[in-house]
């Protein structure tokens, strides 16, 4: 494979601009380290995880890989400042924020050394991200799973919005899974991909093998973005959707959504393995996914595809 160098792939010390998305219930150290030793960067998803399961999750990957990988950290999330001082405590190189203001852990966590990323669904949060002081921004499109945007700027329009709007590097998200994709994402001015169900159908991913099966056998339409009221999510359809649409339909007020989520739902379906009372989180692309593979497959197989890409472009 060719070297490959630029501002993302410096900045995080890593071989390819390739990066595993920090998702609930899926990213634990397994996947986050398998991805980091395949040359990309691994994120551990902290969303699901207690301050001392995190702080697991961390020992343990570092006994895994001796690369660089990092933490997604939604920012809304109880705890919050425990886990940053774990994270600092445990010197963490990367962390990825979503879900919140950009403003108020950033520069913490740059004054030990560790580099900040954050999540955003439009130019207007870029910029936000850019004066907090980021060293960079994830322009996650509308096809993304899980929380997403409220705007549904899909990937091909946020992508060069976003690269238009700040100086600091973009890394692009949503509706990536291929090495095609990838080089589309890229050719639109990003500096790097964040690719998240893609990792889910991974041998690594912490995903019920229900969940991975029910990825594999979705078709294009499968996803649709919901609870726009409360925070939009992508979700797989069935019966918890269903009762979700329902809800929404009857003008169901905020109070009841948050009621009808708060069963620990997304641990039901994704971690459990309830296909059907679970919340199940997924992006369109899930519907292109037809086999579980290694991470360590995944990440070579995007890079070549990029690579073959780059220097054969299809005809």
């Amino acid at each position: 494979m060719h070297p490959f160098a630029n501002k993302i792939t410096q900045l995080f010390g890593i071989q390819y601009p390739i990066i595993q998305a920090g998702m609930v219930w899926v990213s634990g150290w397994r996947l986050a380290s398998a991805v980091s030793n395949a040359g990309g960067l691994g994120l551990i998803g902290s969303g699901s995880m207690r301050p001392e399961l995190l702080l697991e999750h961390i020992r343990k990957c570092k006994l895994a890989t001796n690369k660089p990988f990092g933490v997604n950290v939604p920012l809304l999330y109880p705890d919050i400042d425990k886990q940053i001082q774990i994270i600092i405590n445990e010197k963490v190189p990367v962390v990825f924020t979503s879900a919140g203001n950009p403003a108020t852990w950033t520069k913490i966590l740059q004054q030990h050394g560790i580099k900040v990323v954050h999540v955003v669904s439009s130019s207007k949060f870029a910029i936000k991200a850019a004066n907090a002081g980021c060293d960079a921004v994830v322009a996650e499109g509308f096809e993304a799973g899980g929380h997403n945007g409220r705007e549904e700027t899909t990937t091909l329009v946020l992508t060069p919005a976003v690269c238009n709007a700040v100086s600091i590097p973009v890394i692009a998200a949503g509706g990536i899974a291929t090495g095609r994709q990838m080089m589309a994402a890229m050719v639109l001015g990003a500096q790097a991909v964040q690719i998240g169900s893609r990792f889910v159908t991974s041998n690594e991913s912490s995903a019920h093998i229900n969940f991975k099966n029910a990825i594999i056998a979705s078709v294009e339409g499968d996803t649709l973005l919901s609870l726009k009221q409360l925070t939009p999510v992508r979700l797989l359809k069935n019966n918890f959707y269903e009762e979700v649409r329902q809800a929404e339909l009857n003008g169901s007020a905020i109070k009841e959504l948050q009621a009808l989520l708060g069963h620990g739902r997304a641990k039901k379906g994704m971690f459990e393995g309830d296909l059907e009372e679970g919340e199940l989180e997924i992006g369109q692309v899930g519907a292109s996914i037809t086999a579980i593979k290694p991470a360590a497959q995944i990440v070579d197989e995007l890079w070549q595809e990029f690579e073959l890409t780059l220097w054969y472009p299809l005809k």
